[in-house]
């Protein structure tokens, strides 16, 4: 079938005819049963040139096939079927409604006409069901022979009104459950005579539940006659005017033998008026606070105990009803707001408020007294100087025994400090971090050296002098590096509480020589000038000397780092009523104000240059302070400021002078090599702890072997029979205290010594490898000293199997 070319003279009903009539013209006609426009019948003609010229929504549907003609605001109902529905089968079309409309269709076709309002349909014209309604009329439409060739519709969506109306019927039932269940009593008056309407399920009960719809208030309610509510209602009707009462009492006969009952009510009469503002009728809110009331009279003197209290508080308080009418407040509140009690009532409060910050907490209290739940919030309050300074507001319903709220207590903490105590948060924070930093750097100064002696003492020609020098830095490095740990844990466990003294009577004058001859060093290295004045007699204090020692060694070691080579540094001794003081005072770089309000929290130092050549942890000082603090003592600082030098002065309390042999200094024990030959076994899962400290006890002429599980050992220990054991604690297998308890329940290393070569050092660790039946603890890292300390002579041996042997 070839297509025929356009022609306007015979598709003039086309013209006109909007987008729809320029896609008619326009769309290739060729495959569809309608043909060209221009072999169209004329009644068709006819009918399309009719849809196209108006503006209502209108279609044809043709012939057998029912092929689909429609206008422009058709179109717009059609959606995403638009353009492709023109020419297309009317079922094709609309498949997802045609069970619907099929038998209207069909009803069409065969000459009857018919029209719908408001029928629902659920179509897929946008990509998705949904529910639309519309209200159309499908009509015939005759050839020029008279026979039914199509249909016609004309429509109109009503899809909105339709959701519009189903809305407001779902809003009207839902208000009037509201008001049924709202739990405040609600009605409705009409007529002047004041007749029930509406009277909700809260009045109801109220009243008694008798009939009320459609009777006046003076005929559903005779009793209250001469107590004013009928008065009151007319007033409202006449004036237009609202009148509100507060817990107004009334006179019932609730029940139906008539004894009266009174009951109390907060309600108001609203007048509702049309729109012309003529009254119409009369709108009774309120609630039944009968409960309430009557609580007050039981609560009224604990309340007056409460006002009492609130008033000796430092807080502001207030005090309001169970609606959040504020009544009452404490006398601080108005010495810091400057105002008076009848500013101050109900929402007074109002006045006070940050204007900005106002409805915020509007809204909150608002929510609280409705919920029932405390309210809490932090928000500006005005001075009666007119300063604003924070409050934290915390308020709380009282309520009684059956849970109903009578009151709400409230307080206002001035919390403006807030601020200072987390800048002061931070700043600690920024201490911490430096100080992790500050021992990051101090941990990488000394496995510099000992790295470089590793490597040094790898080369094959390090011997004699150069690997004891090697050997000599390695050990001096290893010893900083233990000082480091041994201050952190010092610091530790006196923070934590964790040291117990080992209290005596001791002399400061021998403390503070024991104190300087430990900074000795340094101070001469730095070539400083150090006068020392102590007292002509004895001072003695209550205290533990190894840590009174560590107290003024670390003041005047301090000292000794921040004054300059050829400084000055004094250490005086005072005794001043029952106490005794010691003053450290030195002429080096000072200390800023800033920093003295700080200066014995952890990880504080004086500011240092990039060198660091002062060196530490910033730990010394808060040490001082606790430990200084556990002797019942107190130290403290002044300083001129920076470049100006320092002063610390420690007080500790005296006790009286009793007769007492000084204090002999402790000697160190002496280092015991035995000649004998014995057979060794370590035991430790760091292969190169192992190795290094088995070639120490090789070198000094054992015989050793070396383990790295604590079930190997066991094993290896039967084969060998061991006279001495170092064992690790933190094995991966069985824990050093398990594998000591297995060694000593085994023959042969049941008279073994046991030896704990450990990282752990507190006083519960050594404990438990005593219980372990471990002879020694020793922490690493471990001395060659401490270790050959713990080697015993063949007699040892000799003795303990001559003990056996008579026991046997």
């Amino acid at each position: 079938m070839t297509t025929q070319p356009y022609d306007p003279d015979t598709v003039t009903f086309l013209a006109d005819g909007g987008e729809m009539g320029i896609l008619m013209r326009a769309h290739d006609w060729a495959n569809s049963p309608l043909g060209e426009p221009s072999t169209w019948p004329q009644s068709l003609r006819s009918f399309v040139g009719l849809i196209l010229n108006s503006k209502f929504p209108m279609f044809v549907a043709w012939g057998t096939e029912l092929a689909f003609l429609y206008n422009d605001a058709y179109a717009e109902i059609l959606g995403d079927k638009h353009p492709l529905a023109l020419g297309r089968r009317f079922d094709e079309i609309w498949s997802e409604i045609w069970h619907d409309i099929h038998p209207i269709v069909e009803s069409a076709m065969a000459g009857h006409a018919t029209y719908f309002e408001n029928l629902p349909f659920t179509m897929n014209r946008k990509g998705y069901d949904e529910q639309t309604w519309f209200t159309f009329s499908y009509s015939p439409l005759r050839d020029e022979n008279g026979t039914v060739a199509g249909m016609y519709c004309a429509c109109t969506e009503t899809t909105a009104q339709m959701n519009a109306e189903r809305l407001r019927i779902q809003e009207n039932e839902s208000l009037r459950d509201l008001f049924e269940q709202a739990p405040g009593i609600m009605v409705v008056f009409r007529e002047p005579s004041h007749v029930f309407e509406i009277a909700n399920a809260a009045y109801r009960q109220l009243v008694g539940n008798r009939e009320l719809i459609g009777k006046t208030v003076r005929e559903a309610l005779p009793e209250i006659d001469g107590q004013g509510f009928f008065e009151m209602l007319d007033r409202v009707y006449t004036t237009g005017e609202p009148v509100q009462g507060r817990a107004a009492p009334v006179q019932l006969r609730r029940a139906s033998d008539g004894v009266w009952e009174e009951r109390f009510c907060d309600f108001v009469y609203q007048p509702i008026k049309n729109t012309a503002g003529k009254v119409t009728g009369i709108f009774l809110e309120g609630s039944d606070v009968t409960e309430a009331v009557k609580a007050q009279s039981v609560i009224r003197e604990n309340e007056e105990r409460l006002r009492q209290l609130a008033n000796t508080i430092p807080h502001l308080a207030w005090m309001a009803d169970a609606d959040g009418w504020i009544h009452w407040y404490n006398d601080r509140w108005y010495e810091y707001t400057g105002t008076t009690h009848a500013q101050m009532q109900g929402w007074g409060w109002q006045s006070v408020h940050d204007p900005d910050k106002l409805s915020e907490v509007m809204a909150q209290w608002t929510a609280s007294i409705k919920l029932g739940t405390p309210f809490e919030a932090t928000f500006p309050l005005r001075a009666a100087n007119g300063e604003y300074r924070t409050f934290f507001t915390l308020a709380a319903p009282l309520r009684n025994a059956d849970g109903e709220i009578l009151q709400w207590f409230g307080t206002n903490t001035d919390v403006t400090g807030i601020e200072q105590a987390q800048e002061e948060l931070r700043a600690s924070n920024r201490r911490k971090d430096e100080f992790l930093a500050m021992l990051a750097h101090e941990l990488r100064n000394p496995l510099a050296p000992i790295s470089s002696a590793a490597e040094l003492l790898k080369l094959n020609d390090c011997e004699g002098n150069v690997a004891r020098q090697t050997g000599d830095i390695i050990s001096r490095q290893v010893q900083h590096l233990t000082d480091l740990v041994d201050d952190l844990l010092d610091v530790s466990r006196v923070t934590r509480g964790l040291v117990t003294l080992q209290k005596e009577a001791v002399d400061i004058n021998v403390v503070l020589d024991d104190s300087v001859e430990q900074v000795r060093a340094l101070i001469d290295s730095k070539r400083q000038h150090l006068s020392v004045f102590p007292s002509r007699k004895s001072v003695l204090v209550e205290g533990d000397r190894t840590r009174l020692v560590q107290i003024f060694a670390n003041i005047i070691n301090n000292a000794a780092k921040y004054t300059p080579e050829q400084g000055y540094i004094v250490v005086q001794l005072t005794t001043l009523g029952h106490e005794v003081e010691v003053v450290v005072e030195d002429n080096g770089i000072g200390i800023s104000q800033d920093l003295i309000a700080h200066i014995f929290d952890l990880f504080t130092q004086a500011e240092r240059s990039p060198d660091r050549s002062q060196g530490g942890l910033g730990l010394g000082l808060a040490l001082v302070k606790s430990l200084t603090e556990l002797h019942d003592g107190s130290v403290s600082v002044t300083s001129a400021g920076p470049g100006r030098g320092s002063r610390f002065a420690v007080r500790l309390p005296l006790v009286e002078q009793v007769d007492a042999e000084p204090a002999l200094p402790s000697q160190p024990s002496n280092v015991v090599q035995s000649s004998d030959r014995l057979r060794l076994m370590v035991v430790d899962d760091n292969v190169d702890a192992a190795e290094v400290l088995a070639l120490l006890l090789e070198t000094v002429g054992h015989d050793v072997v070396v383990e790295h599980s604590a079930l190997r050992a066991l094993a290896r220990a039967r084969e060998l029979a061991p006279q001495l054991i170092f064992l690790d604690i933190g094995l991966p297998d069985v824990d050093g205290y398990e594998l000591a308890r297995r060694l000593r329940a085994m023959p042969e290393t049941a008279q073994a010594v046991l030896v704990a070569v450990t990282g752990y050092g507190q006083a519960q660790d050594m404990e438990r490898t005593k219980a372990a039946g471990i002879d020694h603890h020793l922490v690493k890292p471990v001395k060659l000293a401490s270790i050959l300390s713990c080697l015993p002579t063949l007699e040892h041996f000799e003795s303990n199997d001559d003990a056996s042997a008579s026991s046997t």
